[in-house]
């Protein structure tokens, strides 16, 4: 039997990007943690905007949320 490997990993760097783009020396496990809270957030509160993704980028104390959406508005 062959290896089963998830299409979004298998593309990543190719095609796709990652949808957090940050680095942790310490407190990583913290930071992603906020970035599933945030990202489970956003889709329930905005549903019915039909979210596509959501990229998260972190520098110093800043975080930069960018939300696609199939609607606009």
């Amino acid at each position: 039997m062959g290896q089963k490997v998830n299409p979004k990993g298998f593309r990543l760097g190719v095609i796709r990007t990652w949808d957090s783009k940050w680095f942790a020396a310490k407190g990583y496990a913290k930071l992603a943690y906020e970035d599933r809270k945030i990202r489970d957030f956003i889709k329930k509160r905005l549903y019915h905007a039909g979210i596509a993704k959501i990229e998260i980028e972190r520098a110093a104390n800043k975080a930069k949320i960018r939300i696609f959406t199939a609607r606009p508005g």
